[in-house]
Formats: structure tokens, sequence, C-alpha cells
């Protein structure tokens, strides 16, 4: 049973424990302490002991935690352990890029459909998944059991293709469209690339300011 009292910071900081602790768990370093976890991860120890807390017990005081059972357990808690299907709806510069990492890199979490509206893209492959068309989106999402859609349509389309997921099964979205979706039931996950760029470009220009700008 899912836990609906967990913080949505705490869950998305677990693949970050996961990606360290499987990375030293193959190193066979057997051990990690939540200092050193810190270190690696650049958030604090009482953080990390806070968020594991939230889904048990996992280390041992005074010795730390176990690589490769942490590993296992966050794996678990993610859902990881069992495979996700995953589909990916617009296969344009972005789609088609996310898809190739997404197949070639991610073993846990599986592109196994992917669409488009485009007639020249239809029936053309990324790395072996065929690319279909958006009419066929529900009957395959429900026959292949996929739980996670990934939109990478314009905003135009962004509404209609989500409720088209819905309707196929999926439960949560990765939401690369800049619009805001309506959709209950399904978590969204959205992420602008372009107010994301902007947001840096402060970053470049705070030391800058303007002296003839004022109120």
């Amino acid at each position: 049973m899912r836990r609906t009292n967990i913080p949505e910071a705490a869950i998305r900081r677990l693949p970050i424990y996961l990606r360290v602790v499987s990375e030293l768990a193959a190193a066979d370093v057997p051990i990690i302490s939540s200092a050193e976890l810190a270190e690696r991860t650049g958030l604090s120890p009482e953080q990390i002991r806070k968020d594991l807390a939230y889904f048990g017990a996992f280390g041992t005081r005074g010795v730390g935690y176990d690589t490769s059972l942490l590993s296992r357990r966050i794996a678990r808690i993610l859902g990881l352990h069992r495979g996700v299907r995953a589909a990916l709806v617009g296969v344009g510069h972005l789609g088609h890029a996310l898809a190739r990492y997404s197949i070639s890199q991610h073993k846990d979490i599986q592109i196994t459909a992917l669409f488009d509206t485009d007639p020249e893209k239809i029936g053309t492959d990324v790395m072996g998944v065929r690319i279909q068309p958006v009419s066929q989106l529900v009957e395959t999402c429900r026959q292949q059991g996929v739980k996670i859609g990934i939109l990478t349509v314009p905003a135009s389309a962004a509404q209609s293709t989500a409720e088209l997921m819905k309707q196929g099964g999926i439960e949560a979205i990765l939401n690369f469209a800049p619009a805001k979706l309506k959709l209950d039931g399904v978590f969204i996950q959205n992420i602008d690339l372009t107010i994301e760029l902007q947001s840096l470009a402060y970053y470049t220009s705070a030391s800058e300011e303007d002296p003839g700008e004022g109120e």
C-alpha cells in the first residue's frame, strides 16, 4: 500500500540516494555512513536519515548503511524492482533524444511505446521501439500495462494527450509541454525547460544591476 503522508521532496531525493549506493555496491564498497552519503549527495546527514526514516529502519547506528541492501530496498520502495513501463508521446527532437537515452540507459523504467501524429515518423522506430499513431495510445498502453507517460508535445495538444494517457491506465506523467494540465487521479510532474533556462540566467547577471532601472 503506497503511503500518502510522505513529502514529495523526500520521494524525489530517493533516486539520488539510490544512484550513489548502487554505484558503491557495484564497486564492492559494502558500507557507507550518513556523513559519507551526505558528502556524495550534497545533502545533510540529518536530511538523509529523516528521508529514509519515513520508510523504516535501514542503517546501524555507529556503522552505517549496507550499500547493497539499501540499494535493493530503495528500488523496491520506488517500485523499480518490478520494472515500470513508460510511453512517450511526441517524438520530435526532445522526445527522440529522451527516448534514445532512456531506452539505452534505463533498465528499471522501460519506454515500451512511442507515439506521434507525424505520418513520416509513424512506422519508424527508435532503438527498436516502433512509433505508433496517437490513435493507438489507449489500447497499446492498456495492453502493455504502461504506468508512466512522458509528454513532449506542443502546449495545444498537451491536455488532450494527457487525457488519453489516463484512459490508457497511466498513473503518472512527466510533462515537458509548456502547459498546465488538469487531470484528477494522475500524478503530474512538470518540467518547463524555458523557465529552467531563464531562471539560470539570473546567476549569470545577478551582479550586473542596471543603475538606470529603479522604481
